[in-house]
Formats: C-alpha cells, structure tokens, sequence
C-alpha cells in the first residue's frame, strides 16, 4: 500500500487538488482561502507546495492530499485513497486479500449483492418494463447499476453463501435479517423490489434503496399495500442515513462547477434527472434531510435549489429542511414544480419545463411570501401569516445585512410597514446558530513562553523543512547563537512546539517570504532574544538578591551583587548596539 501511496503523493500535487475543491490565492511562497471546514469570512486556511501540507488558523484543521480528502468528503483512509489513485492513475488492484481491511472486505459484500441484482434484472421483464416505462434508458441503467431483488426469501443469501460470505458480514451490510424460531434462521431483507445501489462520495457502495414493484404482503392482494414504497438499508458501519446523499459521487463535481446543487427527493427523481444532463442532483433518499447532508453540499456549493414534488407532501418537506440551510448561511432557492407532478415526471415528458422551473427558482423567503401573497387574504390576515410563516425563516438568517434585505422586500411586497416587521422579528429572537473560529486558548505553559523564543523556534523549524533556504542565512550559526543564549531551554522548546509545528511554519512563511532584509530582521531577532533571555535572568538575580540580604548570607549576596553587574554590562552593550543604529 505504501508504494502506491508514494505514486499518489509524487502525482498529485497539494495546490490544484485543493483548488479542485475550494478557491485559492497565492500568497506568497504558499497559498490561502477560505477554509472548507468551519465557516469564515476571512481566509485562513494555507496551502504549502513545497512541504505538501495545509493549515488553518481558525480551526487548526491539518494534513496533506489524504486527510483533506478524508475531511472534505467524509471518507475513511482506503475511500480517500480511491479517489485519489483515480485522480493519478495509480492501479490499486495489486492489493492482496489479506490486506483487506473489514471495511474493504464489507463493501466486497455489497459489491457481489450488486452483481447480483444486475443479473436478476436482466432476467426480469417485468422489472425492465417498469423502468422502461418511467423513461430509462438501458445505458442510465448501466451507469448507476440499478438491480432487481426477487421475491425468493433467501436467494441472494444463499448466492453470498456459495461465495464464502460469512453470515455476519451479511448482516453487518443489511442484506439478511435473522429469522425468529423456524429451520431457516435468515432471509433476504430487499424482495420484490428495484434496487438501487447507493454510493459514498468515493463510489464504494455502502448500501442499498429499493422501490416495491410486487408485494409479498398477503394483504396486496386484496387491494392494500403496507409495504413501504422505498427500503432503505439499515444503519450499518458503512451506511449511514443522515450523512450520505445518493448520487453525490456523480453530481459532485458539476456541483463545484455550477457553484449550486439540486435536492430531490428520491432515486427516480435523481436517475431521471441525471439522465436529462441535470447532473449536478444528489437526492434525500426519503429520508429526514439533515444538518449533516446540508453541511456536504455546503463544502461544494454554498447554493441549492429544492425539487421536490409539487404535493403538499414534497411542499413539507423542503419547509423542513429550509431551516437548517438557512442556519449554515447558505443561499436556498424552491423550484416550483406543477401539481401532481414530480422531476422525474418532467425529466421524461417534458425537460423544457423542467429547466424552466429551475430557472424560475425562488429564495425559500421570497417563494413563501409570494404563496401567501397570491392567496388574496385579507390585509390583517396576511401580515398573521408572514408572521408566522416567514418571519422565521428571515430570523434563522446569520447575516443581519441578508435580513434587512428580505424584509425590505417584504414590506414591498406585503404594503407592511418595515418597522411593524422589524418589531416582529425582534419578538421571534434569532434561532440562528453562529459558526465563528474556534478561540485559541493557549496553555499555562505557553502562556510563559516568550513571543520571541516562538519566533526563532519557528525559524528554525522552518529553515530545516525548507527545501530552498534563503540565501545568505547561515541556519547552523543562527541555531548555534539561539542556543548559546537559551542553553539547554532550546530542546525543551523544540520539544514544546512540535505540536504546533504545522502552524509554526506557515506563520513563518507568510512573515518572511516576501521579506528582502532576512539576514538583517534575524540578527536583530537575535540581539532582541538575548536582551529578553538578559532581562529575565536579571529579575531572577535580583530576587535572590533580596533573598540571600534578607538571610543576611553574605556570600550569596555578593554572588548575586557580581551576577546583576554582569547583566547589566551586557543590557548596557545591546542598548549601545540599537543606539549606534
């Protein structure tokens, strides 16, 4: 694994992976934007090409081209790995089955249940049928592997089986339940229904969505379905409902590209709209949408357009997840779809109406205060409704300058005096939750640490990691003249910063990379350490001083007497040296 890790890094170069992901400025040898993992205005987060690394100064987050894709994308090392050995064109199939970590092994589970399933759809008509008949093309099909699980109780448990699967692994993934009493301990958890594989951001497969087209409920056949319309997988090691988002690994970089996304609300919808060229859609799944898939969209677009269907039902649901979006600061358009039809609905009869709905998106703000508005009610009535119904929405606003443009908009709109809105948003409080960086607290410890000692620390770290050090500089005699003056108190902080050693050395690089007086800055860093360093052992001796005179110990006293002289003689000769500049 190391060698391929070694290809990666000598193919894939820091910066423009990074810039793939968010944007960057150069500043000076290295280079900067606005960090992807907590919220800021300000660009704090540094980029290194020579070292390979980046840094934030906000919320300390750090590593190289793994751990940020690990990061950004929510992966574990060998889904990180994936994506990049893609991006570089390193094969990883030379891995053998004994390096096989459990998750590895779990997703070759899921990949043979998808075989299968692919097989048993190309021998179900009916199956093909049906998704021929809602538009599917046999190469959409293809593309995102949609199966079919029949309605035999135990056949794909009994395929696994014959391929040496164990039972455990089996359910780990929740692609069998076990059976209470009976011969037959495990059964098949998806029957009867299209499966549709979902995939993590990497395209590892880490669970299944499956659509019912026969029941074996009994109770279908006297006209009543209760089975669900859609089953999910379970909650697994692998899945994990309130983090993924279907077809994020396909619509991801459109996303980046378009600067917004899509939200649907289930697989047809996606499938379909992928399959008109609409490839920047990631859908719900039918589940809840959360905090947690909004903050994935966010890290590749700060805008998103809600499709869902045009029901009361789909209507819900983008009002549900409005609130956590607007919260996150992020800008949430409502595309209006018509009643009674959803995207895959217009993705196959009509796509002209369908980018016209998109494009006719409104602000969530904007959308709802016009549903009011075009109600006709009542002067009284309507401004109870805004009240109620869009007032907290504009609360949930971080930006106060956002805030007094939508209720701007909707006095316009409302004829209700600003004043009045202003009155009664104040009375709602803000719900909003805040992201500022995270306050560095510094430690006992550092607190005693002089400035400058972290300067020459820096320094030092520096000149060892660079790979072009500054001409002129002599690195062995700065260190040797730093440790001349703090003694054995060099290692101790060496030692005491290798922690912050990441942000250490970009301090350094943003300080002194444009500098063109280096030799000059650090000699005077030097002079400015020894008179610090000075001072301090001068107070200590003054201390004991008064100590050994209040003891009456004269020989100490005249120990102490000759050490404060000394000092002073040598903070006599710095002064002179700073005079004579």
């Amino acid at each position: 694994m190391s060698s391929s890790v070694d290809q990666i890094k000598s193919k894939i170069d820091i910066v423009s992976l990074v810039g793939s992901y968010i944007k960057l400025e150069k500043a000076g040898a290295n280079y900067k934007g606005r960090c992807p993992f907590h919220n800021e205005k300000t660009p704090s987060f540094f980029v290194s090409p020579d070292r390979g690394s980046y840094y934030c100064f906000g919320c300390h987050a750090k590593g190289d081209i793994f751990t940020f894709v690990q990061d950004f994308e929510k992966l574990d090392f060998v889904g990180a790995l994936k994506i990049l050995a893609d991006r570089a064109g390193v094969d990883l199939d030379s891995y053998s089955k004994s390096e096989k970590t459990e998750k590895q092994r779990l997703h070759s589970v899921l990949e043979q249940a998808v075989f299968f399933y692919e097989k048993k759809l190309s021998e179900n008509k009916q199956a093909l049928d049906y998704l021929t008949s809602r538009g599917l093309t046999e190469k959409t099909i293809k593309e995102f592997r949609i199966g079919y699980s029949t309605l035999e109780w135990r056949e794909l448990f009994e395929y696994l089986n014959s391929k040496d699967v164990s039972i455990s692994d089996m359910e780990k993934v929740g692609l069998i339940k076990r059976k209470e009493g009976g011969t037959s301990t495990h059964y098949d958890t998806f029957r009867g229904r299209i499966m549709f594989p979902i995939n993590d951001s990497s395209g590892r497969v880490v669970g299944f969505s499956g659509r019912i087209l026969v029941s074996d409920d009994p109770s279908t056949y006297s006209g009543q379905v209760n089975a669900p319309k859609y089953l999910n997988s379970p909650e697994t090691v692998l899945f994990n409902k309130s983090e993924i988002l279907f077809g994020l690994d396909k619509a991801k970089k459109d996303i980046r590209l378009k600067d917004y996304s899509i939200l649907v609300e289930g697989q047809m919808d996606l499938v379909m709209m992928h399959q008109a060229g609409i490839t920047n859609t990631v859908a719900s799944s039918g589940t809840a949408l959360t905090e947690n898939h909004l903050v994935k969209l966010q890290r590749f677009s700060n805008r998103i357009i809600v499709a869902y269907d045009g029901d009361t039902a789909g209507f819900r649901a983008s009002d549900r997840s409005s609130q956590i979006a607007l919260r996150l600061g992020m800008e949430l358009k409502i595309a209006q779809m018509p009643v009674g039809k959803d995207p895959a609905d217009l993705a196959k009869d009509n796509v002209d109406e369908l980018v016209r709905s998109l494009k006719n998106s409104k602000h969530i703000i904007d959308f709802y205060t016009d549903t009011l508005i075009s109600q006709n009610l009542a002067p009284r009535e309507l401004g109870r409704e805004i009240q109620k119904h869009v007032l907290p929405y504009v609360a949930e606003i971080p930006s106060s300058i956002e805030q007094s443009h939508f209720i701007k908009i909707i006095a316009q709109k409302a004829f209700i005096k600003e004043e009045a809105l202003w009155d009664d948003l104040k009375k709602l409080g803000t719900k909003s939750t805040k992201f500022d960086s995270k306050a560095e607290t510094s430690s006992p410890i550092l607190k005693k640490v002089d400035t400058i000692e972290k300067r020459v620390i820096g320094i030092i770290f520096w000149q060892k990691a660079n790979k072009t050090p500054i001409s002129g500089v002599d690195m062995v005699e700065f260190e040797g003249k730093v440790r001349q003056v703090l003694g054995s108190r060099t290692d101790d902080l060496l030692a005491f910063f290798e922690k912050e050693k990441e942000s250490l050395l970009f301090e350094i690089e943003a300080y002194y990379n444009n500098k063109t007086n280096v030799k000059e800055d650090w000699a005077e860093l030097l002079v400015r350490l020894e008179e610090e360093h000075l001072k301090k052992e001068f107070s200590e001796a003054m201390v004991n001083l008064q100590k050994a005179e209040q003891t009456k110990n004269s020989g100490d006293v005249l120990k102490y007497l000759e050490m404060c002289q000394d000092i002073s003689k040598k903070l006599n000769a710095i002064k002179n040296i700073y005079e004579s500049r």
